[in-house]
């Protein structure tokens, strides 16, 4: 008798656990799926995403789930926001713009779409060599092998832009690839530079600056002298700070474009608004920061600078009750 009432308990138990697992997971299959693209293995567009999606206040959400999902970068997450196959992207203000106006490299289609939702941090390019190369300029680098960034990547869609604007695109031997696998390939002797355009300190480069004594191109000179800032006016001018990376001791001038957090114009302001309500909160921010420094520029009061396209309603909304706009 004893032995049957301990078995119906615990078949009690057994269901009781079953079936809550089963109401969790009708649940979570309940939620709209919210999918943000985010980069390559090595960039800060990946930890953007990536960050999100883990946020504890971000999984909390009883209405939608959010999903991080890599990709080349900029150019194809303008293409997928655009699409509807990204709800949320991190894309170059740059990009934005042009693609609202048809101007990209080859490519006339208007991405008109891709909404801003927030500013998240200004993206400078940098551009890698060894310390004894000798190479000063992009102009130094005729005949050399670099490493160009991702098809498909914002690091690739600048660096095509500038070495062009430099005259320089078809004089290089280019290496189509993300940053992780340059900084190896630099390692080996197979590359002599590689581009990125990326937020500083980056992993790629600290790998590189173990195995190499580095240097870095003051890409703001060369941007100077050749009026690429008359020409492309959404980039800015910085410097990376002396000792961002080993052996470097000395400020390199180089220029910016500000990456975006965008989103489909077809996402439900509830939705970007629920977001921006949950990410932009001291706790949410603090913890933006923890996943990468670079986050530091995310704020209140930074929260539309960059952005020269229309915003989405629901952006329009938060950014309106908190004084911004």
């Amino acid at each position: 008798m004893l032995k049957n009432k301990m078995l119906t308990t615990a078949f009690c138990l057994c269901a009781t656990v079953f079936m809550t697992m089963a109401s969790a997971t009708d649940s979570e299959a309940r939620k709209e799926r919210v999918v943000f693209g985010g980069g390559p293995a090595g960039g800060t567009f990946q930890v953007v995403a990536n960050a999100v999606q883990v946020y504890k206040p971000v999984k909390e959400i009883e209405e939608f789930s959010v999903k991080a999902q890599s990709s080349a970068g900029s150019v194809e997450n303008l293409r997928k926001v655009d699409s509807g196959k990204s709800d949320f992207g991190v894309v170059y203000s740059g990009h934005v713009y042009l693609g609202r106006n048809g101007l990209m490299k080859n490519d006339t289609k208007k991405y008109e779409n891709v909404m801003a939702v927030s500013y998240l941090y200004g993206a400078p390019a940098q551009l890698v060599v060894r310390a004894d190369s000798g190479i000063k300029s992009v102009k130094d680098l005729a005949g050399k092998k670099v490493g160009v960034g991702n098809a498909g990547s914002g690091a690739f869609a600048n660096c095509e832009l500038f070495f062009t604007h430099m005259g320089m695109w078809d004089k290089v031997e280019r290496n189509a690839m993300g940053y992780n696998d340059a900084a190896a390939a630099f390692g080996n002797n197979q590359l002599d530079a590689f581009w990125l355009f990326t937020a500083f300190p980056s992993g790629a480069v600290i790998m590189a600056a173990q195995t190499n004594d580095i240097a870095m191109v003051d890409l703001d000179a060369d941007a100077q002298a050749t009026g690429f800032y008359q020409q492309y006016p959404y980039f800015s001018k910085l410097a990376v700070p002396a000792g961002t990376y080993k052996g470097v001791a000395t400020e390199t001038g180089s220029f910016q474009d500000s990456a975006l957090w965008v989103a489909n114009a077809n996402v439900s302001d509830d939705v970007v608004y629920k977001m921006l309500s949950t990410i932009y909160t001291d706790e949410g921010l603090k913890h933006m920061v923890s996943q990468k420094k670079t986050f530091k520029e995310m704020s209140i009061a930074t929260g539309t600078n960059g952005i020269v396209t229309p915003l989405h309603p629901g952006a329009i909304k938060f950014w309106t009750e908190k004084g911004v706009m």
